[in-house]
């Protein structure tokens, strides 16, 4: 089955933002775009709003002026449903409410032929249930578009429990000839984005909670460190706390209150004073009087600059971390190899030693520093440090001066097992390998949505392999021992790929 005729009409039902722009990029692709709305003249208002964008794209080169007018041309406004009794695609961005959802589906199937698709573009509500309520629910499918729809690439194809393959192929290469770049997922709450991204809001709201690091140095070293294009404060206070918690909320419901999609009370406190972010003016950051941004942006916590050590012994290759030695080295550091193997770590002059975080505690050895993880340690701009009140001052000014003396800021944090990447990190693989064994999708599309919906530096099957099979495996079980809620208990997908023999060459 292949796409949709572009010579058949199609239409979008609900005209706020997302239904504005998922019509908007029907137009430009080709089609014969119905808009209805149930409030009367709300319908005509979104295609003047969408003929300014398309002027606007104009405006900019990034449209040719013929085919604004071909646009604009295809585009009408519908005064009542039965004006979308020809379509043959009819996606919803109503509000999101069941009910709602399944009585505008129960009148359009009254409406519209039998070979019509039905696409709910719904970002929380499970597709199956929507589809209980038709007589034909093989038809209906999820066309999950990110906002802004005509910008971001992807969308997730979800085929509910009922949905036909026809249905979702159809879908699937709509959406790409649309020029999206579609994933096909099963009806799982939260689909994948919004399933596999809640540890990078859950874990950065962990640290802040148990008082590790304030939010502006969490964003920094998830930046800085992680590679992450934002960092968790700073995007729930542009996505909205009211909207980034109510996410949350609803996965967490619907996985009947897994303890590993808990919401976080400090998110609730701020949604409960007000505090939605940008759109209040006021956050976990204060835009009050900022043009673009927050108006007295707070600085992350930075070490001062302290002397670099003239030389360490390295134990082991430091794992994922072993970059580092490479970098000691350049900066003029001397490294001396240790002929015994006691483990991965870096002793320092004053006998003290420095750890990749591997989620223990620093209380729980004698003079020890960890170190955050890091997407890349040559282009990281900034290092993260744990230490405890047991640590000496001195082993932990030479392990910031080692790091500034690699050009790196230094933050130093509480004494946080797993720290702040490194435990947001593998809570992600977890996710996602725990995903792909429930059938929710695969790892390629997996490791492309999060690429596309949210920005992520390595899709999750990317960043395992890079770390190495057990990593993710071994920092989880060690924050499970020392929090025994289940929260970081690994998944058996997780626990099964750590632990599974390499295939021989050659094997059957």
């Amino acid at each position: 089955m292949t796409a949709l005729d572009l010579s058949s009409p199609m239409a979008v039902v609900g005209t706020g933002t997302m239904g504005q722009g998922i019509a908007q990029v029907a137009l430009v692709a080709g089609h014969h775009v119905r808009l209805y709305d149930s409030v009367p003249g709300r319908a005509r208002e979104a295609a003047d709003a969408i003929r300014a964008r398309l002027d606007r794209l104009v405006a900019k080169n990034r449209l040719a002026a013929a085919d604004r007018d071909a646009a604009r041309a295809r585009l009408l406004p519908a005064e009542a449903l039965a004006g979308l009794a020809d379509c043959t695609l009819v996606v919803e961005a109503v509000q999101e409410r069941l009910e709602a959802k399944q009585d505008l589906f129960r009148e359009l199937e009254d409406i519209v032929g039998e070979d019509c698709l039905l696409a709910t573009n719904t970002s929380s509500l499970s597709v199956t249930a929507i589809g209980g309520a038709l007589r034909n629910p093989g038809r209906l499918v999820g066309l999950h578009f990110f906002n802004p729809a005509p910008l971001l690439p992807l969308v997730e194809v979800v085929s509910g429990y009922a949905t036909d393959v026809t249905s979702a192929t159809r879908a699937y290469e709509m959406a790409r000839a649309w020029g999206k770049t579609p994933v096909a997922c099963a009806d799982t709450p939260g689909f994948i984005v919004n399933r596999i991204a809640r540890p990078f809001y859950a874990e950065a709201l962990a640290v802040y909670e148990a008082q590790g690091a304030d939010p502006a140095t969490i964003d920094a070293v998830l930046r800085e460190s992680g590679g992450f294009r934002m960092g968790a404060f700073e995007l729930t206070d542009l996505i909205g706390q009211d909207v980034n918690e109510s996410v949350t909320h609803s996965v967490w419901q619907a996985f009947f209150q897994d303890v590993r999609f808990t919401p976080s009370l400090a998110q609730r406190r701020l949604v409960e004073s007000g505090r939605l972010g940008r759109k209040t003016g006021q956050g976990w950051y204060d835009y009050r009087d900022g043009d673009d941004g927050a108006a007295e942006r707070t600085e992350p916590h930075t070490a001062e600059k302290q002397q670099a050590p003239a030389y360490v012994v390295a134990e082991g290759d430091l794992g994922p971390a072993s970059e580092v030695l490479a970098l000691i080295r350049e900066a003029g550091i001397q490294v001396r190899e240790d002929e015994e193997d006691h483990g991965t770590r870096l002793v320092l002059p004053g006998g003290g030693q420095l750890a990749l975080a591997d989620g223990q505690t620093s209380v729980e050895f004698r003079d020890v520093v960890y170190f955050d993880l890091a997407l890349d340690y040559r282009k990281a701009t900034r290092i993260a440090l744990s230490a405890s009140q047991d640590t000496s001052q001195q082993t932990l000014a030479e392990a910031i001066g080692l790091f500034q003396a690699l050009g790196k800021d230094v933050s130093v944090i509480g004494d946080v097992p797993g720290m702040i990447v490194a435990r947001t990190v593998a809570r992600i693989v977890d996710f996602a390998h725990d995903a792909v064994a429930k059938g929710v999708a695969t790892e390629e599309d997996i490791d492309t949505a999060m690429r596309l919906g949210v920005n992520y530096p390595l899709g999750p099957f990317e960043w395992s392999r890079r770390l190495g099979r057990m990593w993710a495996f071994s920092l989880l079980d060690d924050l499970h021992e020392r929090d025994p809620s289940g929260r970081y208990a690994p998944s058996l997908a997780l626990y099964r790929h750590s632990f599974a023999t390499e295939k021989r060459e050659g094997a059957a």
